[in-house]
């Protein structure tokens, strides 16, 4: 899709680092964990750190 903005990518991180466990393979899911795990306003800033958690377990799973 593109280069994914710094905020993205440091928010996405840190909440993967805190909350590793909630995280799951599917998009769907940690979006949902998201919402009880933080705090974001933006719907669209949300579902971007969603698939930015995501895309990063699926690629661990696969090397």
């Amino acid at each position: 899709m593109g280069i994914k903005p710094s905020y993205i990518k440091t928010l996405g991180l840190e909440l993967l680092a805190k909350n590793r466990e909630k995280f799951t393979s599917n998009y769907d899911e940690d979006k949902q964990a998201l919402t009880g795990i933080a705090i974001i306003e933006s719907k669209r800033v949300r579902n971007r750190v969603a698939g930015f958690i995501t895309r990063k377990i699926n690629t661990k799973r696969h090397q």
